[in-house]
Formats: C-alpha cells, sequence, structure tokens
C-alpha cells in the first residue's frame, strides 16, 4: 500500500497534533540482521551497544551519534498503514511524541524507562530502501519538511536502562 502526496498531505495535521511532552512508546523494534526485523515488548539500552541485540552495535564504524532512531508513530502509521507494516521503516522506537526541531532541538534529553537519550545531530532522512517500501511520495513527504523531522530522529544512550512498549516519553532536564 502506498499513498498518494495528497493522501500524506491530509495526514500533516493529525501528526502535528503529537504530544510535546509526555508521549508513549508505541513500538520497539530490533534489527538483529540486516533486513530482520524483531518487535519487542522491553528492551535494554546500553551506552556501548545502543537496543542490546540490535545490529548497530556490531556495525564497524558506528557513530555513537546514530544508535538509537526514533519515529514518530503517527507519521509511521500513515505511510505504512498496518501496523506490522511499521518495521519495515528501519527504526528501534516508535513514539508518540513531537520530534520537531523546535521541541527537540540537538542536544535536548529524553526519558523512557530507565534509560535516557539525547538527541544528536545527523539528519534521519528517508532513503531508497523507505521508498521502495512505502512509495517515492513517501519519501519526498518525509524529507519535505526537515524541521518537522517526520522521518525521525538519530540519538545517542546517555544512561542505560530498560524500556518498555507504553512507557512514558518525557522531556528531561
Amino acid at each position: 500500500m502506498t499513498l498518494t502526496s495528497e493522501q500524506l498531505e491530509a495526514g500533516l495535521d493529525a501528526i502535528r497534533e503529537s504530544p510535546k511532552d509526555g508521549g508513549a512508546v508505541a513500538m520497539i523494534v530490533r534489527r538483529p540482521a540486516v533486513g530482520a526485523r524483531e518487535v519487542l515488548e522491553s528492551a535494554e539500552l546500553t551506552t556501548t551497544d545502543g537496543l542490546v541485540g540490535d545490529r548497530w552495535g556490531g556495525k564497524p564504524g558506528r557513530s555513537a551519534d546514530c544508535q538509537i532512531n526514533l519515529m514518530n508513530a503517527r507519521v509511521v502509521a500513515l505511510v505504512a498503514g498496518e501496523r506490522d507494516r511499521w518495521s519495515l521503516a528501519g527504526d528501534q522506537l516508535f513514539v508518540d511524541l513531537d520530534l520537531s526541531e523546535a521541541n527537540l532541538p540537538v542536544g535536548s534529553r529524553i526519558a523512557i524507562g530507565s534509560a535516557i537519550l539525547e538527541v544528536t545531530a545527523p539528519p534521519h532522512t528517508g532513503c531508497s530502501k523507505f521508498a521502495a517500501r512505502f512509495g517515492m511520495d513517501a519519501r519526498a513527504f518525509v524529507n519535505s519538511r526537515r524541521h518537522l523531522r517526520l522521518r525521525g530522529i538519530n540519538a545517542r544512550v546517555v544512561r542505560g536502562g530498560t524500556i518498555r512498549v507504553g512507557d512514558r516519553v518525557t522531556k528531561s532536564p
């Protein structure tokens, strides 16, 4: 299922209504190997491995600035449709939270469960895999408003801990 630009634009108002603080974790996905996905109810985050068991931890040349990828659950619900297709986006955490630059500038901290993440500078953009899975219009949609970060954000773990689906996602001082 792929949506047209018009259908995607029609969903923008609902995305903009995402909570600024106090949202929730909607899905956790571990990527143990290229193309493999495991949907989890809980996961461990560490400062050295990111999401424990995720392939990021074993990648040569990995950057701590890209340990964890977060995507707004409302955006992925729009572009992916059925919940069982969300994991195809390739992100580890899907959260109901406004991820925009205005709400979470680089350096902002986010508390989830007993873990704390820090928003990092590298942009998270839709790539050819994203377009192949959700369509060219979806890739253009998520890349067109960089300030809203519709494709999501990169973060690093600054305090490890356990996270669970349903955990509150709050801005941390």
